[in-house]
């Protein structure tokens, strides 16, 4: 066990203990109180200081978890739209609680949601492009996207692929150990189809004209 240590969670909102039972701090340093790790926490902390009408808000949240800001979101904000995708069920349908939907191509109307918000997807996507247009489609003007996805940092193309997928739908592997992160809705996990790179905010304005 890691030495833990004292601190005020954004998500619980409360005076807690953060503790991992490894270095990996990104995925493993958790509030004692909510269970939740540092990426939840920082879109708590985001999303409060940027919007703290968040509760009357429309908000679409990809792919969520069950705990962390995910659980607030579902539990204080009405307008609050959950989405995962299940590839064998109709789009736009609800399926175990969830809209079923697949963020590269959405079946929400334009101009429909004040805040969008991902954690940890966009490293699973193979076409990220696609994904960033259609989030800016069902943006209302003057919206946001807030996510987060892990960053190489001595990597110098933006965007490196890992797997692609081939027209017959089948996919391709492009590195020797393929790379599988955990996912809310399939034990098997998620496939990491990209390493991104610092420059990948350049590509994302390219994509889509999002201040980023």
């Amino acid at each position: 066990m890691i030495t833990p240590y004292d601190g005020f969670c954004p998500v619980c909102e409360t005076k807690t203990i953060f503790s991992a039972d490894n270095h990996w701090f990104r995925g493993s340093l958790k509030c004692k109180n909510c269970n939740s790790v540092p990426r939840e926490r920082a879109l708590a902390l985001m999303v409060s200081r940027n919007y703290p009408n968040w509760r009357d808000l429309n908000i679409h949240e990809c792919a969520p978890v069950t705990r962390g800001f995910a659980a607030r979101l579902k539990a204080e904000c009405k307008g609050y739209t959950p989405t995962h995708f299940f590839p064998d069920q109709p789009l736009g349908t609800m399926v175990r609680g969830y809209r079923n939907e697949n963020i590269q191509s959405q079946t929400f109307a334009d101009e429909t949601f004040d805040l969008v918000v991902s954690l940890d997807v966009m490293e699973h996507l193979f076409n990220p492009d696609k994904a960033y247009s259609e989030i800016w489609r069902t943006l209302k003007p003057g919206g946001s996207y807030i996510h987060t996805f892990p960053i190489h940092k001595s990597q110098v193309d933006a965007v490196k692929d890992r797997a692609v997928m081939r027209q017959d739908g089948s996919v391709e592997h492009l590195v020797e150990k393929p790379e599988y992160h955990g996912n809310p809705i399939d034990v098997g996990g998620s496939l990491v189809t990209k390493d991104y790179g610092y420059d990948i905010s350049k590509l994302i304005a390219e994509w889509s004209p999002f201040d980023v």
